[in-house]
């Protein structure tokens, strides 16, 4: 992902939780410094991961509020005193249900407070760099993407897949509202934009408007 050694940003991915959710790690190669995006379980994972690569984490970034992407959040950033950022606050319906929903998925959850939730046009910094804050509801209402233009590189969480999108069956999903969301908010930001989706492989914005069941241009007509 990005690696070139002239990127001014570097990211990892780390599956989490046995609905291996890709947590990432994103760094600013001039400072050092990350950020965790989704770090939903499987802290001493996480923690390994980050020591490896030698980065300092400064924050914790959330695209939406489900178990697998955020439930341990609070307690990592609790243990490492960081602050969370994210997800857009209508997703605190999710949050507030991290317990009552790990006990029913087995995963370890724990209801947090983000110190700054985040609106569309939001931008958010890890070290020198700067990422667009993207609202993107349908698969939760308060679902985010964060997005660095000048790397032409995106986190869309569970909006969506290679090959696929966000579920929208869940409550409060709305299925024209993701649909939206892709095509108006992420489409725009050009063919060429790499991204790391909540679960699977990376894909780019070009790929899925020619091959996505879901969302390309010939599905959508």
């Amino acid at each position: 992902m990005t690696n070139t050694k002239t990127s001014p940003m570097k990211a990892g991915i780390i599956p989490v939780t046995p609905l291996q959710q890709n947590c990432s790690l994103i760094w600013c190669t001039a400072t050092n410094k990350g950020a965790l995006i989704d770090p939903g379980g499987d802290l001493d994972k996480l923690k390994a991961g980050v020591k490896k690569t030698g980065v300092e984490l400064e924050k914790i970034l959330i695209t939406h509020g489900h178990i697998d992407h955020c439930g341990e959040a609070g307690v990592l950033a609790k243990e490492l005193g960081l602050p969370i950022e994210g997800p857009h606050e209508a997703d605190r319906f999710w949050i507030s249900r991290l317990d009552e929903d790990g006990k029913k998925y087995g995963i370890a959850g724990e209801v947090f407070e983000p110190d700054r939730w985040l609106d569309d046009g939001d931008t958010v910094t890890v070290g020198e760099l700067e990422l667009d804050v993207i609202h993107c509801p349908g698969h939760t209402p308060g679902h985010v993407v964060f997005y660095h233009a000048p790397s032409k590189f995106a986190v869309v969480g569970d909006v969506l897949f290679q090959g696929s999108i966000g579920r929208t069956d869940f409550p409060m999903g709305n299925h024209q509202d993701l649909i939206d969301a892709i095509t108006q908010k992420l489409w725009p930001l050009g063919n060429d934009v790499t991204f790391i989706p909540g679960h699977g492989p990376t894909s780019t914005f070009g790929q899925e408007r020619k091959t996505n069941a879901f969302v390309s241009d010939y599905a959508l007509g």
